[in-house]
């Protein structure tokens, strides 16, 4: 990948900030990578450094200069993935339970980041200036399943446009708390930071669009086991929206505190974490352009926690 690119600004946009508009455009990078650029110079607008909270104008210039990446902060450990695939390019993990994706106070070591450095030794994208790798989406600790990483930067970049452009397909399965009564719906709600619980997500008017499909599976005496797609990536979006219709998933505590403790006196099943699981993803090879589809197995615990459901049915 070209360690330099120019950008011309056709029109102004005096509502947009450039950290954001750079965001548009290189997905990959994160808003604070590109703020860190600029404060070091290698993001210039008309060949002078410019703040992050600057307002693009037409006929302006922005040369970005992607700096040889730094060495990662995060140490390699030798611990064992279920690598679904793999190739030159990107592969594809499946997360298990409990695992996080990337370091952070209180949890700086045994992380799949962790993992991956000491996995991909030497293959590792340096987009935004830091050699990691290239984690193109998210999953949350609890939640199981197909995760995404790319190799190299041309991966990650190709990647990342494809899950910022809504091209790809993700499919869920999720038991939630009660009994839906549509087969089939739609959920098309906004989602943004909630106002006053800032590690929580909340379904806002004024929030960023979010749409998720569902299908069930099957409808037990107090859980419904469904199907779901998402056609956005907001954060935590399958919990937000149906926390939202009234069905949380179960063993959710942060959405479904409530719901969930009456669902275990109700049934006597207690679960160890969220019981959402990413099972498949279909996406065009960074390289080729061939549509390919990856699934991850339902773990163990999942399938332990439907047959209790489905026993305390009967």
């Amino acid at each position: 990948m070209s360690r330099d690119a120019t950008i011309v600004i056709e029109d102004s946009l005096p509502d947009e900030r450039l950290d954001t508009f750079l965001k548009t455009k290189f997905p990959a990078v994160s808003r604070g990578s590109l703020q860190r650029l600029m404060e070091e110079g290698h993001i210039l607008v008309d060949g002078k450094k410019t703040k992050p909270n600057h307002s693009p104008r037409a006929g302006e210039s922005i040369s970005i200069h992607w700096p040889e990446p730094r060495p990662a902060e995060a140490q390699p450990q030798d611990i064992p993935l279920d690598v679904l695939f793999e190739d030159k390019d990107f592969l594809v993990i499946n997360k298990e339970p409990g695992v996080v994706v990337h370091p952070a106070a209180g949890h700086e070591t045994d992380t799949l980041v962790n993992a991956l450095l000491h996995h991909c030794a030497g293959e590792l994208s340096g987009i935004g200036g830091v050699a990691r790798p290239g984690i193109v989406h998210r999953l949350d600790k609890e939640t199981s399943g197909c995760l995404v990483v790319a190799k190299n930067d041309k991966a990650h970049l190709a990647l990342a446009e494809q899950f910022a452009g809504r091209s790809l397909e993700k499919t869920y399965q999720a038991l939630l708390c009660g009994v839906l009564p549509k087969d089939t719906g739609d959920i098309q709600v906004a989602i943004a930071r909630h106002p006053t619980h800032r590690k929580r997500m909340a379904a806002i008017e004024d929030g960023r669009d979010a749409h998720t499909s569902y299908e069930v599976l099957e409808r037990l005496k107090h859980v419904t086991y469904v199907e779901a797609q998402i056609h956005t990536g907001r954060t935590h979006q399958i919990r937000v929206h149906f926390e939202h219709i009234g069905f949380p998933v179960v063993g959710d505590l942060v959405y479904g505190i409530r719901r969930n403790a009456t669902l275990l006196k109700e049934t006597g099943c207690k679960v160890s974490r969220q019981m959402l699981h990413a099972m498949r993803i279909v996406l065009k090879h960074p390289r080729t352009g061939k549509r390919v589809k990856f699934e991850a197995p339902i773990p163990a615990d999942f399938t332990a926690a439907l047959k209790c459901f489905r026993k305390a049915s009967k």
